[in-house]
């Protein structure tokens, strides 16, 4: 089946401190957003890339792939004012059948074997979607949590989990393609965070596979640090 990727970069920089839009803050040397890319021709010199960007950030684009002498096909797309209106864009820039890995534009570190494994599952099953076990205890509250930041305490109503129920959600997530085209139809609403959870409630199951504890998504000044340690390290 062709397989294509569709990698989402819509983020702001507000929480990583920076002026630049976070995806094209420079990781060793090169930006997030093209370490993304290339992992995935990494992956396959085949794959067909779809990359939604906003409108005003398509000039930086073309600046870094002139910049680092960037020449792979890639199919650019105008994101929208939410992710869901993002990927949405993105798979009608799609046309026939097949598979796609929805990706974050700044997870850098996805590996070959990751993708690999999520289009093989997606075929079977119609739906893949990286997955890590919880590494910490967690509770559950009653109470909004205090504002990010706050050093305050305070004494909600909260109770001990069974963390061994519930996975920590990456990217990607992989889907047959018309399956996942037709899931976006539906109404977009607040509880929609993921690609799997509009699939699920236009009514598909989800198969979850083993993620990467390495497949960081880069949202914060200490993600970018850890990020660049992982990518010496490689």
């Amino acid at each position: 089946m062709k397989e294509y990727a569709l990698i989402v970069a819509g983020g702001k920089g507000t929480r990583i401190n920076s002026k630049l839009p976070k995806q094209f803050i420079e990781l060793n040397g090169k930006p997030i957003l093209l370490h993304t890319i290339e992992a995935f021709f990494k992956y396959s010199e085949k794959i067909s890339v779809v990359l939604v960007l906003p409108e005003n950030d398509f000039g930086i684009w073309k600046s870094i792939c002139e910049k680092f002498s960037f020449t792979k096909p890639i199919l650019l797309q105008k994101g929208g004012e939410t992710r869901f209106q993002s990927v949405k864009n993105g798979l009608n820039k799609i046309e026939g059948e097949g598979l796609v890995a929805i990706h974050d534009g700044v997870r850098p570190l996805v590996s070959s074997d990751l993708i690999g494994a999520s289009f093989r599952l997606a075929a079977v099953h119609g739906s893949a979607v990286a997955a890590v076990r919880l590494k910490e205890s967690i509770r559950v509250t009653d109470q909004a949590s205090l504002p990010e930041g706050s050093s305050a305490s305070r004494q909600d109503n909260t109770k001990a989990v069974d963390r061994s129920q519930y996975r920590l959600i990456q990217t990607p997530q992989t889907f047959n393609l018309q399956l996942i085209k037709k899931a976006y139809q539906i109404k977009e609403d607040p509880s929609l965070t993921d690609d799997a959870s509009v699939a699920e409630k236009s009514g598909h199951k989800i198969s979850l596979f083993e993620g990467s504890y390495q497949n960081i998504k880069i949202t914060t000044p200490e993600d970018l640090m850890v990020a660049e340690t992982l990518l010496k390290l490689k």
